[in-house]
């Protein structure tokens, strides 16, 4: 069997993994890029027809290129899906897609083997930018529901015409769901479940969104960090999934008649339940619950009690030098996951993989190996 050997690989071709690769390619150092999904853009690919970036384009480039469309427009997720295939032709970066990593170990000699198939690549230095949009987590207790019933998690959702007639049960009051639930208000009747929590104060296509999203970049960037104590209180809640509504608001739902209900809490014959005891009987559910880490690939003593991985603020891994993670929510600061927020946890990390190299014998660790 054939092992490519290189100083770096990158798990993940989303905007994470391509300013990864713009960095090392920067600095000189060899590397490859491997996706999952046959085209270039990573979980770009698996948003609704409609969505749109919660930042206006100005604030939507990657290191290196900006995005090209008006600065207070606001891109699709196929127009993203474009701009990365573009940003990755124009810096010839090798990206490898359709490549599904299935385990990440040791060898013997203590570099890393990265395996997909019946392909392997040996590396130095190995960096997952999988991004925060792994795994699809929808209620265990769904699989009660009636099977002549409707229903689907966001990343499968892609415009109304898909579900059948009748009312929607939405799941989950966050960015997703509220979108989601106005879009399809438009047509039908729409029962929105969960605790709508905060939003920011202003409304980001409007002229207040023009004089205030700067601001709030920069409250994002230099304010909400590990580094700050406001930063470290918000951390919690922000990993948890309890990010404010940005761009749709309570006002916008109720303009268009979207119905506030509990939340889900369980099934009762065949139907879903809501907290407060009541059954709906919707056509269909859309559910805007988020997602879950996905690291069973890992053949690496890396996880904590969470089920996450264990970093620090730079995106080091702590118990394996030479392993990174970039593209998370708030790695170092809140828009941390974000295309103009990735760039610069991107360049630290770069920097750190150029400035310390390191041989096999050195990276020698007691761990479990991958066999090639």
């Amino acid at each position: 069997m054939t092992i490519h050997r290189l100083d770096t690989v990158i798990i993940g071709g989303g905007q994470a993994g391509l300013a990864m690769g713009y960095h090392l390619r920067t600095l000189g150092r060899p590397f490859v890029i491997l996706d999952a999904h046959p085209r270039i853009g990573g979980s770009w690919h698996e948003r609704w027809d409609s969505m749109r970036l919660f930042s206006p384009a100005r604030r939507d480039g990657l290191p290196g290129m900006r995005y090209p469309a008006r600065k207070h427009s606001f891109p699709t997720a196929a127009e993203m899906v474009e701009y990365l295939e573009s940003y990755a032709a124009a810096f010839e970066l090798p990206v490898r897609t359709g490549v599904r990593v299935d385990a990440l170990g040791r060898t013997d000699t203590g570099s890393f083997l990265v395996a997909a198939g019946d392909r392997r690549w040996e590396a130095d230095n190995v960096v997952i930018a999988t991004g925060p949009f792994q795994r699809p987590h929808v209620p265990e207790f769904a699989g009660g529901l009636d099977p002549g019933l409707t229903h689907m998690h966001s990343s499968v959702y892609r415009n109304p015409r898909e579900l059948p007639d009748g009312d929607v049960l939405v799941v989950g009051a966050g960015n997703s769901g509220s979108d989601i639930a106005l879009e399809l208000a438009a047509g039908r009747r729409v029962l929105l479940s969960g605790d709508l929590g905060g939003q920011i104060p202003i409304n980001i296509e409007g002229l207040s969104g023009r004089v205030g999203f700067p601001i709030l970049w920069q409250f994002w960037t230099h304010v909400l960090t590990w580094r700050s104590p406001i930063g470290r209180r918000a951390l919690p809640k922000i990993r948890s999934g309890k990010e404010p509504r940005i761009r749709v608001k309570r006002k916008h739902l109720a303009a268009r008649g979207v119905e506030f209900v509990p939340r889900t809490a369980g099934v009762r014959d065949g139907r879903p339940l809501l907290a407060d005891g009541t059954v709906v009987d919707a056509a269909s559910i859309i559910w805007a619950t988020g997602y879950r880490p996905a690291y069973d690939w890992l053949d690496l003593p890396v996880l904590g009690d969470d089920g996450d991985l264990e970093i620090d603020h730079t995106g080091a891994v702590v118990s394996q030098p030479g392993l990174y993670q970039v593209g998370r929510e708030f790695l170092s600061a809140f828009n941390s996951h974000t295309v103009g927020g990735v760039g610069r946890d991107a360049e630290r990390i770069a920097r750190r993989i150029a400035a310390a190299p390191r041989t096999a014998e050195e990276l020698r660790v007691a761990v479990p190996s991958v066999a090639a």
